[in-house]
């Protein structure tokens, strides 16, 4: 069952009677459930969140939206692992299958949310760059403004450095560069083959992002002809039971709030191939 309603609050009311009203093929059971995980928003004039408590007290001009889908509410997904903890900045394993951060339709499979809950609400959490729901790796996650702004601004600055590990189909090249533009933009890829499985006819390929584009990785190798192993949008003859198989594996930058170069490496405990 898929169900969005926006309105707008007539009278002061208590949120939970005023959804149920709102939406009376829903349950309060089910509704509590979907605030719980993040699928009610709330908006007062230039104010908006996620509505979370069932008993909050709402003024006439609130505005709420329920986006309800009880197929993907029920989903679940693998734990989140903090790999370290650097005080202004935090370093995370996302699993394959959890979002980075949220959408209308909820948060509960987000890796923002599962460390707002691991911090207790103690620390802000603020997501710095994003891995594609089917992908697995390595995220940092900011827990200051200032943090965040100074990490932010080297992303933009392209300082700080990625490294990919993926299976593709077939045999590329033992190293080089795809040129390929995506989306009207120059786009740059760099690769090294790491090893090759002649009998699965696969090979396991590090990748450096020198721009940063929208399924970059995964659009130029399936435009090469070596599609990435378990891609479900791209390539063909590249299905894999294990899922996507492509990882961020590494992330070095200088850190401007430590003075210091930090190295950060998936263990191997994690990896994939």
């Amino acid at each position: 069952m898929k169900i969005s309603k926006n309105f707008v609050v007539a009278a002061p009311g208590v949120a939970i009677e005023l959804l149920a009203t709102a939406v009376p093929a829903l349950s309060k059971a089910r509704l509590k459930d979907a605030m719980s995980k993040g699928a009610v928003l709330w908006r007062r004039a230039k104010q908006h969140k996620r509505l979370r408590r069932a008993q909050a007290e709402l003024l006439a001009g609130d505005r709420l939206e329920l986006n309800y889908d009880d197929e993907l509410l029920a989903r679940h997904c693998d734990d989140a692992v903090l790999l370290q903890d650097e005080q202004h900045y935090s370093l995370w394993f996302k699993p394959a299958g959890m979002l980075s951060q949220g959408n209308e339709w909820g948060d509960h499979l987000s890796l923002l949310r599962f460390a707002e809950q691991h911090w207790q609400n103690k620390r802000p959490v603020f997501l710095l760059h994003r891995l594609d729901r089917e992908a697995s790796g390595l995220v940092l996650l900011a827990h200051s403004k200032a943090a965040a702004a100074a990490l932010g601004q080297l992303l933009q600055q392209h300082q700080i450095n990625k490294t990919y590990r993926i299976k593709v189909k077939g045999v590329p090249a033992g190293q080089g560069k795809i040129e390929l533009p995506l989306d009207g933009k120059d786009c740059q890829t760099r690769y090294q083959r790491i090893s090759t499985d002649e009998q699965a006819q696969c090979s396991v390929v590090e990748v450096d992002l020198i721009t940063g584009r929208k399924h970059q990785i995964r659009r130029h190798f399936a435009a090469m002809g070596h599609p990435v192993l378990g891609d479900p949008a791209y390539g063909s003859g590249n299905k894999n039971q294990q899922g996507l198989m492509l990882q961020a594996i590494r992330l070095s930058f200088r850190c401007p709030l430590l003075k210091k170069l930090q190295v950060f490496e998936l263990p191997a405990s994690l990896r994939q191939c």
